[in-house]
C-alpha cells in the first residue's frame, strides 16, 4: 500500500514532512541498499545474530504470528500516536536503541541519528560505545537517553555517568545482559576490524580511564548498582535493559529502575534464549503498574510495534532499521525510517479498531501464531 492510498488522517498523523513510501517490502529493500553500500566490517557487526540464522529467523518470524481481532462499527476516528515515556511526551512509541559503530556507517553516527531524533519528536538511546561526545548529541536538540555497560573500573562508570547527565542525559539505560561487549565475541562481532575512524569508540572517557580498561573492560551488574547510578547520574530515572523474566523485572523495580527493556540485544545475548516477544507477557504481567516496560529485538514495521503495545510495552525500542537508513543517508534515512514505521503503525492501529494508544489492550490480540 503507497500513501496514496492512505486515509488523510494517517498521512498527515505519520508524515509530519512529506509523504513516506511504505509498499510492501520497504524496510527489507532498505536493508538491501544497506547492506550494498556498508563496508563489509561493520555490515557483519549489525548483521550478526548469536546462534543459528534459522534460531534468528523464528525469532523475527514470532513476530508476524500474532493475529488481531479488530474492533468495527466506531464510526471515524483521529489517531494520534503520541505518548509519554518516563514522564516525557514523544511523538510515537517508536523510540531509537543504543547502538555502537554508527560512525562506521556514516561519518556523522549519533550526531545524524539525533538529528533524525529530534526532527521526528522521538527518544534516542546512546550507547558507551559512541565514538560522538556528548556535547554534540545534546546539541541536536533530540532527547537522549546514556546506555551503560557496568566497567571493571568503577571510578570511570561514574565519571562517564556523570559527564552524560551534565551534557544533558535524561535517563540512565543500565545494560545487564552481557559482561563483555567492549571486546571481540566469537560469532557476534567482525573477524576483522580495520583501523579508521569507524574504530573510535569511548571517546567521553579519558585516554587514562581507557587504559584502566585493558583486558577486563566489563563487569557483571547487580541489583545495587540501580541505585549506584541514580546517585552518580544526580538522579536521572534508570532503565534496566535486558530483562526477559518476570522476576528480575520485579527484582529490578523494588531496587528502584523506573522502567525494563525486554531485550535480546537484538538477539546477540545468546543463540538459546527465548525471544523478546515471548518474554514480553510475562514481564509486563509481573511489574503491573509499578514501572514502564518496553521492548525492542526483532520490530521491523509498525505492525510489530502495535503488537508489542497490545501487549503492554509503553514503547518498542528498533536498532537495525535504523543502521540501515543511516548508512544510506544520513539523518534523512533515519527520518526516513522512523517516519515509514510511524506511518505503518497509524494504518495498524486504525486497521485494529483501536481507539488510542491507551486503550490498546490483549483484547485485540489472540494467541501466536493463530491464523
Amino acid at each position: 500500500m503507497t500513501d496514496s492510498s492512505l486515509p488523510a488522517s494517517h498521512v498527515d498523523a505519520a508524515t509530519a514532512v512529506e509523504p513516506v513510501d511504505i509498499s510492501r517490502g520497504w524496510l527489507a529493500a532498505l536493508e538491501e541498499q544497506a547492506n550494498a553500500a556498508l563496508p563489509p566490517h561493520i555490515r557483519e557487526y549489525v548483521g550478526t545474530t548469536a546462534g543459528s540464522a534459522e534460531r534468528a529467523a523464528r525469532d523475527l518470524a514470532e513476530w508476524d504470528a500474532v493475529s488481531f481481532a479488530p474492533r468495527t462499527l466506531l464510526g471515524e476516528r483521529s489517531l494520534d500516536l503520541g505518548t509519554t515515556v518516563l514522564g516525557r511526551s514523544v511523538s510515537s512509541p517508536v523510540l531509537i536503541a543504543p547502538m555502537a559503530q554508527q560512525v562506521g556507517a556514516h561519518p556523522a553516527g549519533e550526531r545524524a541519528t539525533a538529528a533524525a531524533a529530534a526532527a521526528v519528536g522521538t527518544v534516542i538511546g546512546v550507547s558507551t560505545n559512541t565514538a560522538v561526545p556528548f556535547g554534540e548529541i545534546q546539541g541536536t536538540g533530540a532527547e537522549w537517553w546514556f546506555q551503560v555497560y557496568p566497567l571493571a573500573d568503577r571510578a570511570a562508570t561514574e565519571r562517564i555517568v556523570e559527564r552524560a547527565a551534565a551534557a544533558g542525559a535524561a535517563a540512565i539505560i543500565l545494560t545487564v545482559d552481557t559482561t563483555a561487549l567492549l571486546v571481540s565475541a566469537p560469532g557476534i562481532e567482525p573477524t576483522e576490524w580495520p583501523e579508521g575512524p569507524e574504530r573510535a569508540r569511548l571517546v567521553n572517557l579519558t585516554a587514562a580511564e581507557l587504559a584502566g580498561l585493558e583486558g577486563r573492560p566489563t563487569v557483571a551488574a547487580t541489583l545495587d548498582d540501580i541505585a549506584w547510578l541514580t546517585r552518580a547520574s544526580g538522579g536521572l530515572p534508570v532503565i534496566v535493559k535486558g530483562v526477559l523474566r518476570g522476576d528480575d523485572a520485579t527484582r529490578a523495580v523494588d531496587a528502584g529502575a523506573s522502567a525494563v527493556i525486554v531485550s535480546t540485544h537484538g538477539g546477540r545475548r545468546s543463540g538459546a534464549s527465548i525471544s523478546s516477544l515471548s518474554a514480553l507477557p510475562s514481564v509486563v504481567g509481573a511489574v503491573g503498574d509499578a514501572a514502564e516496560v518496553y521492548v525492542d529485538s526483532g520490530v521491523r514495521s509498525g505492525g510489530h510495534a502495535l503488537v508489542a503495545l497490545t501487549l503492554g510495552a509503553q514503547a518498542v525500542f528498533v536498532g537495525r532499521p535504523v543502521m540501515w537508513g543511516l548508512a544510506l543517508s544520513g539523518a534523512a534515512g533515519v527520518e526516513r525510517v522512523l517516519r515509514g514505521l510511524n506511518a505503518e503503525l497509524t494504518l495498524a492501529l486504525s486497521q485494529s479498531g483501536a481507539t488510542s494508544l491507551a486503550g490498546l489492550s490483549t483484547e485485540l490480540t489472540i494467541s501466536l501464531g493463530s491464523r
